[in-house]
């Protein structure tokens, strides 16, 4: 888990099924989120599949832990 850690951090782009494993959702979760512009997927140019920055992933992270922190618990 450690070495898989340790790629993940070194990248500059990561794929679907990477980005889904770190936020803990699936990779059709993302693809909405994409069509809804939450978190927007660049596109590689050779095959068209999303790519997301790190920045990208960095930034929507940030973004949420503010939201959590203002759910209410009913």
């Amino acid at each position: 888990m450690a070495k898989d850690a340790n790629k993940l951090a070194s990248k500059q782009f990561f794929t679907v099924s990477e980005v889904a494993y770190i936020l803990g959702v699936t990779p059709l979760t993302l693809r909405n989120w994409d069509k809804a512009g939450k978190l927007v997927a660049q596109r590689n140019p050779i095959n068209n599949y999303r790519m997301y920055r790190s920045s990208d992933i960095e930034r929507f992270l940030r973004d949420m832990g503010g939201r959590k922190t203002t759910i209410d618990i009913v």
